[in-house]
């Protein structure tokens, strides 16, 4: 078969009668389809920038031209934000004991945009144990807040133990929440999850509970409370 893009007399017949698009028209849809192929090719072989990491960018720094190093400086930062906010997120993940002599440089000086929780407890109060229970599972699960415990009386002198367990949230020194003592709480029924929701409220950690847990429970309660007590209208009934 007759290549239609030669220049041919019989090409230029059919042209003329219109059966063969115009040369220039041609030219350009050929233009038009290697200048693509080429994109896709130059795509397939060089690795832009952004799917760089840092070391790469700096071996391959000498091909880049001055727009290139604008844009890849820009980006640089970018990746290094990324990466700070990333070890941010993961600077903690356990709960850290401390005493008194510590409380400045760990709750005071925690930094910037670092919440602090401070659980203060006594060995032998069994709630206090519980929380701290509690409270590993949480570090674990916000490592970019901080979790401390401290022995009550090394914080703060002659505190009474019916204030126990006693929970302090902090940002950047300042105290946002606080929640002292057992009713608070609600007893040895606490759950990790009615923790997390407590904590939560105080805008330390951004939790993925949709609901206080303790409201499904009063919820609960109420209906079984409901179910055991007789309508008025059997109790009438019965009485006739």
């Amino acid at each position: 078969m007759q290549d239609p893009n030669k220049d041919t007399e019989w090409n230029d017949i059919l042209r003329k009668k219109g059966i063969l698009p115009p040369k220039e028209n041609l030219e350009e849809q050929e233009r038009a389809k290697e200048e693509e192929q080429f994109a896709i090719l130059q795509k397939s072989l060089v690795k832009t920038y952004e799917d760089m990491t840092l070391e790469e960018l700096e071996e391959n720094e000498d091909e880049f031209n001055e727009e290139d190093e604008k844009a890849i400086e820009m980006y640089r930062q970018q990746r290094l934000a990324e990466m700070k906010a990333a070890q941010m997120k993961n600077k903690f993940g356990e709960v850290l004991e401390i005493s008194g002599k510590d409380y400045v440089q760990e709750v005071t000086k925690a930094g910037k945009g670092i919440w602090v929780v401070l659980h203060l407890y006594k060995q032998g109060i069994p709630l206090c144990a519980l929380i701290n229970q509690h409270m590993s599972g949480l570090a674990k699960k916000f490592r970019d807040v901080k979790f401390i415990k401290a022995i009550s009386t090394t914080c703060i002198p002659n505190y009474p133990d019916k204030n126990l367990p006693t929970i302090f949230v902090y940002l950047e020194g300042d105290i946002r929440a606080q929640f002292i003592g057992p009713l608070v709480f609600g007893g040895m029924n606490l759950t990790r999850d009615e923790l997390e929701w407590k904590i939560s409220e105080s805008g330390a950690i951004k939790t993925d509970l949709e609901e206080n847990p303790r409201k499904q429970i009063q919820d609960q309660l109420m209906s079984s409370i409901r179910a055991c007590v007789p309508a008025k209208g059997d109790s009438d009934s019965e009485d006739d």
